[in-house]
């Protein structure tokens, strides 16, 4: 078998001929395509006599020319995987390639292939080589043009990057589009679309006074449900240049719906590309959750524009420079929409069920990896990227962020860099040196941060002792110490913030001052293996308040005692460590009843943790989205992550003992909750509304795990009088959650009723997938016969595969089904298309090795057929 070789970062050299200019041209065809690409080479260093290696797959050749000479084929080799040209003219040169391909038979939807009927492209990471021979990395920028010739009654519509310069009719039938892109990008960036589509038109008046078109193409069907993807785009270019004065830069700007594409979204120069799933709602069809990934997701390939295109990696490895930086910039984007707090704890959420297991388990590895197979499969790490990201503004402020990102771009656009660079703008912006910070970026595995505290009556001193320990990951059994900013505030005994004066630490008194204003929180710079940090001129004991809003992405053990936490959880300004409260005291309470579970003593909640929960469903000041957060337990993954023996089904059963019991005990203002949160209005996509929602919700979700006939009937009526789909699939979740006829009715209700519209019934595999009902893994396989899924289609294969993985105690079952169930999955996939599988199925193992070892069936060894996706 020809399997790729390991790429290192420390191999990394500056291409040896640099690409000026590409010119492009499509002959698309139902059976073939030819593609002609002209482009002007020029040496990369003086005096290069190296061969030129292309990248190429999958592709046939037609001709070879320099300089207008076609090339003999003693001139050139060919291999599976390049074209290379034994000796380039010396100096600048002009070469010519034609190749043919088959986008028909391209199930990989990776480079050019056909998509219900329409041509599109998938060019990230490594998808250009499969349309024409070229050097594929990103450290090779380009200035494009792109002719597409086609069928104008099959691809009435022809798209590329960049400004439409030219178009019109030709013999036989057909028409052409000439497009120009005047700004350099890497071949990753190029896009294609042709077909029957139809737009949606707006446009958008910069802050220069410019009038950019902006247009949102679908199938004819689909245009009235991107109203929203068009409110979320003009949001975003207003967001971009209000908070980091960065403005559009073209006068055109596509966004492509396309049914079964691979990436989710894809950032593609003035041509982004879309899954559906991202792009279409309406009210009835679409959830609050749909509504804020769209805003979100547009928003993120929208800000691409200058954080990945004007500004582009130099090589994979780096990719968190664009990703990382992108996915807080689209953090911060709906943050400023919506409720930050509610944004941040969902955020949080998402990095430790999905990042730090992984961080644990035997695919641990930096966000700026040190080699790499396929590089598809370090998509992976973008969440913790974004908070390497994010301690740079809680270091340096809001202002002295925005002075290091316009530095970085004064300094680099139109350039493809390194995490360095960025590093070194925001560190010279700000007269600032930041030792060890890069760990962040070349170290694995998820540091500990322990806090052990005291108090000194008699000098009013408050100090904090910090140790750090990063542990052991494959291939780093030695780590050194990281730089963690932690934010820190102090609480009197009447729950107010006390002011901070002065931080004693490593031989020096820092005084605290903000042009005479008190200063109620402070980020400490914590450097070393061990540090002590004083708090002067302190009154009384305080309860500390640590790594406020979350401030670097680690794991705090603190000597808090319960009773600090009910403290806080009351009383702490910063929401967001509210809530951290209550979910650690809801960890603490989860562990210990899994104890008691193993040991087969008999489980009971604790008063206290049950009024400190009542407190806040009460509460009239509190965020009502902010208290759906507040009382939704920590999730199964996130519990069995920080057990040294994971055991999913003590979790489980520990879980849904606590949350029945809770809505037992809070039954009466789980109920008047749920009234009360009732609306008639018409459907809005404003905070007040999605909080009303999302409580209400939750309650339901509560008071239907009782499994009672009242609470039953009373999900059915908010089922069947929902006049949006938030609310109508929040009530058949809560009827779902209990095996039954009632649950079986709702369902196939559910099916009949949105069987036609395709993202609905992602939806309705994705809740039977996640259900952690009893045999549940037989459930899902019957699914995949279901006449409405499909193998080859993304959002099937996510919504029903995906969410499976997503079910720890289904895919963990006792008996080995759920290992074995996803090894066929994966097998069958591999054959389709192999890009699909890798990030949920890495996730869905990471640690599990530690849970059912004896029973682990994803060993597909000795077929010599396995893609190297999943190798």
């Amino acid at each position: 078998m020809d399997l790729p070789k390991e790429i290192f970062l420390k191999d990394y050299k500056k291409p040896d001929y640099l690409f000026d200019t590409v010119d492009l041209e499509f002959q698309l065809g139902d059976e073939k395509t030819m593609v002609t690409s002209k482009i002007a080479v020029s040496p990369g260093n003086e005096g290069t006599s190296s061969p030129l290696a292309l990248h190429g797959c999958d592709l046939k050749l037609l001709s070879i020319k320099i300089n207008g000479t076609e090339l003999k084929s003693d001139k050139y080799t060919v291999d599976p995987r390049h074209l290379t040209i034994l000796t380039p003219p010396a100096g600048v040169f002009n070469m010519e390639i034609v190749t043919e391909i088959y986008p028909q038979l391209n199930t990989s939807l990776e480079g050019l292939y056909r998509s219900t009927g329409n041509f599109c492209t998938q060019c990230e990471a490594e998808g250009f080589r499969k349309i024409t021979y070229f050097q594929d990395r990103p450290d090779v920028m380009a200035k494009y043009t792109c002719r597409i010739e086609g069928d104008k009654t099959l691809y009435p519509v022809l798209l590329s990057n960049g400004n439409l310069i030219e178009q019109g009719d030709l013999e036989g039938g057909k028409h052409y589009a000439l497009w120009e892109d005047p700004f350099k990008k890497p071949c990753y960036l190029f896009a294609l679309v042709a077909g029957q589509l139809e737009c949606r038109e707006d446009s958008f008046v910069t802050c220069s006074g410019r009038k950019v078109t902006l247009r949102i193409w679908t199938p004819a069907q689909d245009l009235p449900k991107t109203s929203h993807a068009m409110y979320s785009l003009k949001e975003a270019m207003k967001w971009d240049e209000e908070v980091f004065g960065l403005e559009y830069d073209l006068d055109l700007f596509n966004i492509v719906v396309v049914p079964d594409f691979n990436m989710g979204a894809m950032e593609n120069k003035s041509l982004n590309v879309f899954q559906s799933r991202l792009v279409l709602a309406s009210p009835e069809a679409a959830t609050d959750g749909d509504y804020a990934a769209i805003l979100g997701v547009i928003g993120h390939e929208y800000f691409h524009n200058w954080t990945g295109n004007r500004v582009t990696c130099r090589d994979w490895f780096q990719l968190t420079l664009k990703e990382g930086l992108t996915v807080f910039r689209d953090q911060e984007f709906s943050s400023d929409l919506g409720c930050r707090t509610v944004k941040r704890i969902a955020d949080v959420s998402k990095l430790r069920s999905y990042q730090f297991p992984q961080d644990a388990g035997p695919m641990a590895h930096p966000i700026r990896p040190l080699s790499y197979i396929k590089m598809d499969n370090f998509y992976t790490g973008l969440r913790k990227g974004a908070e390497v990201v994010r301690m740079y503004k809680t270091m340096f402020g809001a202002s002295g962020f925005r002075k290091g990102m316009d530095l970085y771009f004064q300094r680099h656009d139109g350039q493809a860099v390194t995490c360095e660079d960025f590093y070194a703008a925001m560190c010279d912006a700000n007269n600032a040196h930041l030792p060890n910070f890069l760990q962040w970026y070349s170290q694995a595995g998820t540091p500990t941060v322990k806090v052990t505290s005291s108090y000194d009556e008699g000098s009013q001193a408050f100090s904090l002792k910090l140790s750090q320990e990063v542990p052991p990951t494959p291939g780093q059994p030695m780590k050194e110490p990281m730089f963690i900013p932690v934010a820190v505030g102090l609480v009197d005994s009447t729950g107010k913030d006390m002011p901070l004066t002065s931080i004693y630490s490593d031989g020096m008194v820092q005084t605290l001052s903000n042009d005479g204003h008190p200063i109620f929180t402070t980020v400490l710079q914590f450097k070393k293996k061990e540090e002590e940090f004083i708090f002067n001129n302190v009154p009384e004991r305080p309860v500390p308040s640590l790594l406020r809003g979350y401030s670097a992405p680690i794991r705090l053990d603190s000597d808090l005692t319960e009773s600090d936490l009910y403290f806080l959880l009351a009383n702490d300004s910063d929401e967001f460590n509210r809530w951290e409260a209550g979910q650690i005291l809801a960890r603490k309470l989860m562990f210990s009843l899994v104890a008691d579970f193993q040991q087969q003593k008999t489980l009971a909640l604790n008063t206290k943790f049950v009024d400190g929960l009542r407190a806040i469903l009460r509460s009239t000041s509190l965020d009502k989205e902010f208290i759906a957060k507040a009382i939704t337990l920590p999730g199964q993954g996130e519990i069995m992550d920080m057990m040294s023996i994971a055991d999913p089904d003590a979790v489980h059963a520990v879980r849904t003992f606590i949350k029945k019991e809770l809505a037992f005990q809070l039954k009466d203002d789980l109920l008047a909750a749920v009234t009360s949160n009732r609306s008639s209005e018409a459907y809005a996509f404003n905070h007040d509304s999605m909080a009303r929602r999302a409580l209400k919700n939750t309650c339901l979700a509560y008071l239907a795990s009782l499994n009672e006939p009242d609470v039953t009937e009373l999900a059915l009526n908010e089922y069947k009088s929902a006049t949006n789909m938030t609310e109508q699939f929040a009530a058949l979740a809560a009827l779902s959650q209990n095996p039954g006829q009632v649950r079986e009715d709702a369902l196939l209700d559910f099916y009949n009723k949105w069987q036609q519209d395709y993202l609905v019934v992602s939806k309705w595999f994705a809740l039977q997938a996640t259900s952690d009902i009893p045999g549940n893994v037989a459930n899902v396989q019957k699914l995949l016969a279901h006449p409405a899924f499909d193998m080859r289609n993304p959002n099937k294969v996510y919504s029903l595969i995906g969410g499976f993985c997503g079910s720890p105690v289904s895919f963990h079952a006792k008996d080995g089904s759920g290992y074995k169930f996803l090894g066929e999955v994966v097998l069958q996939l591999d054959k389709i298309n192999p890009q699909w599988h890798p990030a949920w199925c890495q996730r869905s193992l990471d640690g599990g090795d530690m849970m059912r070892p004896d029973k682990l069936l994803l060993s597909p060894a000795g077929d010599d057929h396995l893609s190297q996706w999943t190798l």
